[in-house]
């Protein structure tokens, strides 16, 4: 595949918080958690947000990008982390984020040729390899890692988008998202705080996270023995997309979703020929998932006998000692569901998906953390010759569509870190409604046999 050229990169600036206040709540230094070491190597999270403006409105250069800049620096005063480094130097035992006054955050701008409306638009294959130029690098080496980097896009006359990159180890999807929004927020409503936006103001306080069983440890043990002894490192997994990939987004209207769920019911009713075990899990996230697990599997068609999803749960409420909603930081719970691929090709195989998330699921029940010595151990077999895995990214309940930076709602949000990981990304949708936005990454044709799948499924209800 021909490399894509069409963005050309005009400046690279630094853009600071402003100096910090005594009063300041944003920490200089924040040490990793458990939750954070989990993540400690995995691909960094890139996301792209497209919005649409109008051909009269004020040059970009002169009106958008001196507002996106300053609303930036306002924003980083709250997030100081995002504008440090995360080090893990040879005397400590464990990474830390550090920020120094005039740490900075790479703001790149650049414009592109390509077709806006081609990569903002939905259900259009577009190549994967698109969408790459349009987030930035983030640094790493052994010891000091970038933690987010951002780059604004410019196309001529119709639209820009920001692509931000994000290392895994030192904030979540909730926080990504809750950063995103801070920044939207002040630079659509100008001022100069967040605090008359409680759900916008992070919390740093560390101290809520509870580890008895001595998680933190365990986990960096495992990543210091994984790929050799002693591997002390903070680079993170180069994960490269195959080549000849296209993206596509499919949608779940809630019509759709209720119809789905009386299906399900119905097809356990008649299985079980009366209600005596009911279904575990008959959420929209749930049922989401396994129609599009099931029309996965479908689209691959023969291959290991068994597969796995892997679900990521929001821990904060989940856990004994409910955690800080605005927490920032990792506060992750992992889960897989197995299911026998035969099963899931069955004329039953919606309910049998809809089963193993929902055992899944309720397995929390017992407690977020139980079994985490085994979910770096799981996922590095996966990784090698494990049966088939796939993992959920994103979530609904970020909201992304809300991000509105004074433009409008986004045109368009993708994930582009779903390239390498092959996850299937899950989120609102740009219509509202209460629909679900599925984003995947597959080789041209088996994307075309799932869209048809999963069409005429729809259809059929």
């Amino acid at each position: 595949m021909a490399p894509n050229n069409s963005v050309k990169i005009l400046e690279v600036f630094r853009v600071s918080p402003p100096p910090t206040s005594p009063d300041s709540a944003s920490p200089s230094s924040l040490p990793l958690t458990l939750f954070d070491i989990f993540w400690l190597r995995f691909p960094p999270v890139q996301r792209v947000f497209f919005y649409e403006i109008s051909p009269t409105n004020a040059p970009f250069l002169d009106s958008i990008l001196p507002k996106l800049k300053h609303s930036l620096s306002l924003t980083l005063q709250h997030y100081h982390p995002l504008a440090g480094t995360l080090t893990w130097s040879k005397d400590s035992h464990k990474p830390i984020i550090n920020y120094i006054e005039g740490d900075s955050v790479s703001f790149t701008l650049a414009e592109s040729s390509a077709d806006f409306y081609n990569l903002s638009g939905n259900n259009c294959f577009v190549e994967a390899e698109e969408y790459h130029s349009l987030v930035p690098h983030l640094p790493t080496s052994h010891e000091q890692a970038t933690v987010l980097s951002l780059q604004v896009t410019i196309f001529s006359n119709c639209g820009f988008c920001i692509g931000i990159t994000a290392h895994h180890a030192v904030l979540d999807g909730k926080s990504s998202t809750m950063f995103m929004k801070s920044w939207a927020h002040l630079c659509k409503h100008g001022g100069d705080g967040l605090s008359v936006v409680p759900e916008l103001t992070p919390s740093y306080d560390r101290t809520v996270i509870k580890d008895p069983a001595g998680l933190e440890g365990i986990f960096l043990n495992q990543w210091m023995n994984h790929g050799g002894p002693n591997n002390k490192s903070l680079k993170v997994w180069e994960v490269k997309a195959p080549l000849d990939v296209v993206r596509g987004t499919f949608e779940l209207s809630l019509a759709k979703i209720q119809k789905l769920r009386q299906l399900i019911i119905t097809t356990a009713l008649e299985e079980k020929n009366e209600q005596k075990q009911p279904l575990l899990q008959l959420s929209t996230y749930t049922i989401t998932c396994a129609y599009t697990w099931v029309c996965l599997a479908k689209a691959e068609g023969v291959r290991d006998a068994k597969f796995l999803l892997g679900i990521n749960v929001d821990a904060r409420r989940r856990m004994e000692a409910p955690i800080p909603a605005t927490y920032f930081g990792n506060c992750i719970g992992s889960r897989a569901s197995v299911a026998e691929r035969n099963e899931l090709l069955g004329e039953e195989g919606v309910a049998v998906a809809v089963k193993a998330i929902g055992e899944a699921i309720t397995s929390l029940d017992d407690g977020v953390l139980i079994g985490a010595e085994n979910w770096l151990p799981k996922v590095f077999a996966a990784t090698t010759d494990g049966p088939r895995f796939v993992g959920i990214a994103g979530s609904p309940r970020f909201e992304l569509y809300n991000t509105d930076f004074g433009w409008g709602r986004p045109r368009k949000v993708e994930m582009i870190s779903i390239d390498g990981t092959g996850a299937m990304c899950l989120s609102d949708s740009r219509e509202g409604g209460g629909g679900i936005e599925i984003g995947l990454v597959l080789k041209k044709q088996e994307m075309e046999v799932f869209a048809s799948l999963f069409s005429r499924g729809l259809e059929a209800l």
